[in-house]
């Protein structure tokens, strides 16, 4: 991967703000940027500040993250627009509509633009582009390039799933861009030499007052290490957030800069996924508490919707804001900054922040154009029959029961392992497999099944692996998997859907087993439940050797899961799963679930069934 250096974009933001391109039903939906903001909570616009005097001025800074390929409105598992319960909207075709008008409002040059990562993956029109019609090999720009450039953002910092597709592919989407890309922390291996660029300068010059120089710098995260170690490993180190923005901030300052933003790919918990081997996770509160010198902290990587966050300084005792707006595009986060002269130089005076909901306007039609050609391939794509189903499958209990559909997946994923292995030595043992509940809403109709509803169960983009490990530590696993469970009463109702989810575990982390028989009793404690393990009838032994077919996050130690980081990988062909599910299913023509669906574990109160 090249070596991208510092950039400093110096260029003037164009005062005149440019053709919106919004249609009459954009403004009947939005009326404007000051009416949205007025309902949120914001008193005076900018502008009003600016004019009563020639000493302070406000600047806004826009930012999104979490984009995570969503372009328009659209859920590409339903084939239809997206919806929700709470009425939330998607895609940068809303956020193109917001931004147009917050730079109407405001000026365009007294506006900056930014994101905080993940753009690239996460949605049929991301893994498309990657991997059924590559834009690397097709030369095409890649949709969410194309988008980024016509919204017009000023910088853009490297989430943790820009690396997924490989460091080729990444290379080519940010040469694809208009604005720089920024990895401060992401540097080349064994060696603190940024790989991409640290950050970029923009000046402001807005008629009237003094030019004003704002410096963002990115930052990854580190868990890419970890959740990408295939593609990064050798390559690319990611150093801790804090430590970096702590050698470079104080750069920044040294070259002139008047606000500090820092574009983070980290949540505000100060906790992480993963164990205590790497830089923490979720750091972007220690940052605004440990390094002085911040202005403003654009953050993401956890989806939720912080509208405004200050975090007091310990150096300097000067309150940073923070903000995150909700992923996919259904948040923009908007910053003012208050700059006020002070012995010649601008000084931030005051700061607040909110982040805007998208579902205040319609799609930006200009930009719905742009990308409109990609999407349809891909609609047209996700609708292709694949096989028959012969009834109804449906994810939405797989959660705490033992389902068809997601037997689906380790049969599958059984398969291609036990294929791949044969005629090595590995292939006397037996093959078991790993997977987890990603969808509840996932389905299988009856009859025609699509690789929409393949998409929809397997959402994500993980390969398949697979990897020796022991009886031992398989009981381990599974009682680390079953902490997911709250502990419940022998005798309380019977009610599951509030039995999951403890200790704020995600349903992609409560792992499932097929191959070998088990019982979860959640009247035990965890780390005390897993009950009667045996393969085909009889006890697993502590040093019973298996071959599991497992996930690439999960074997790169996503979630934290015991032994499999370390385990012996005997199979490792890069073959998506998704993918997979999608070969083995056009090759069979039926799926029936007679042929794959075994109850192999079940939820029990001391010992009695739930179900």
């Amino acid at each position: 991967m090249p070596d991208h250096a510092p950039d400093h974009d110096l260029g003037t933001p164009a005062e005149n703000p440019p053709r919106s391109g919004l249609s009459r039903r954009n403004f009947l939906v939005g009326v404007s940027a000051a009416s949205v903001l007025a309902a949120a909570g914001w008193v005076q616009s900018p502008h009003a500040i600016a004019a009563s005097g020639g000493r302070s001025v406000t600047i806004t800074v826009m930012g999104t993250s979490d984009i995570h390929a969503n372009a328009l409105n659209w859920d590409y598992y339903r084939d239809a627009a997206y919806s929700d319960s709470a009425g939330n909207t998607i895609g940068l075709a809303r956020v193109s509509s917001l931004v147009n008008q917050i730079r109407a409002d405001r000026g365009r040059g007294r506006t900056l633009l930014f994101d905080a990562g993940d753009t690239i993956q996460g949605s049929p029109l991301g893994f498309y582009y990657a991997t059924v019609d590559p834009v690397t090999a097709s030369g095409a720009i890649h949709p969410i390039a194309a988008a980024f450039n016509t919204i017009g953002y000023d910088a853009v910092a490297l989430g943790n799933h820009e690396f997924n597709y490989g460091l080729d592919f990444l290379d080519n989407w940010i040469s694809q861009l208009d604005a720089p890309a920024l990895a401060a922390n992401a540097v080349h291996a064994g060696t603190t030499d940024p790989a991409f660029r640290p950050y970029v300068v923009k000046k402001m010059n807005i008629p009237g007052y003094k030019p004003i120089r704002v410096g963002v710098l990115g930052l990854t995260n580190p868990g890419v290490v970890i959740w990408d170690k295939a593609n990064v490993s050798g390559r690319i180190d990611v150093l801790d957030v804090v430590e970096t923005a702590a050698r470079w901030v104080p750069v920044m300052r040294a070259e002139g800069v008047d606000v500090v933003v820092v574009s983070v790919h980290a949540g505000d918990s100060g906790l992480s996924s993963y164990g205590s081997d790497i830089p923490v996770e979720n750091a972007s509160a220690l940052l605004a508490e440990q390094v002085p010198g911040i202005d403003a902290i654009l953050f993401g990587h956890a989806h939720l919707d912080i509208p405004q966050r200050f975090v007091t300084n310990k150096v300097t005792g000067k309150q940073v804001v923070m903000s995150e707006p909700k992923n996919w595009g259904q948040r923009l986060s908007v910053f003012d900054l208050t700059l006020t002269i002070e012995r010649g130089k601008w000084v931030v005076t005051a700061a607040k922040s909110l982040t805007v909901n998208t579902n205040t306007v319609a799609d930006d039609p200009a930009l719905v154009q742009v990308v409109k050609a990609q999407h349809d391939a891909v609609v047209a794509y996700v609708n292709t029959p694949v096989a028959t189903s012969t009834e109804v499958l449906s994810a939405a209990e797989s959660c705490w029961k033992d389902t068809a559909v997601l037997d689906y997946v380790h049969h599958v994923q059984i398969d291609t392992v036990s294929k791949a292995i044969a005629g090595t030595p590995e292939a006397s043992l037996p093959i078991i497999s790993l997977a987890a509940p990603f969808n509840r809403a996932a389905t299988f109709p009856a009859g025609q099944v699509t690789i929409k509803d393949v998409a929809g169960l397997y959402i994500y983009d993980n390969t398949l692996l697979g990897s020796v490990i022991t009886g031992a530590q398989i009981k381990d696993y599974l009682e680390y998997s079953a902490k997911y469970f709250q502990q419940v009463a022998p005798d309380a109702p019977v009610a599951p859907a509030t039995w999951t989810n403890a200790l704020s575990t995600p349903d992609y982390n409560f792992d499932q087993f097929s191959g070998v028989t088990y019982d979860i009793d959640i009247s035990q404690p965890q780390g005390s439940r897993i009950a009667n393990l045996a393969f085909e009838g009889a006890p697993v032994t502590a040093d019973q050797r298996f071959v599991v077919a497992i996930n690439n996050y999960r074997q790169s130690g996503g979630g934290g899961f015991p032994h499999v980081a370390t385990a012996p990988v005997v199979y490792n062909a890069q073959v998506a799963i998704r993918e997979a599910i999608v070969a083995y299913a056009s090759a069979t023509g039926v799926i029936d679930p007679a042929d794959f669906h075994v109850e192999n574990w079940r939820l029990v109160r001391a010992g009695t069934p739930v179900f």
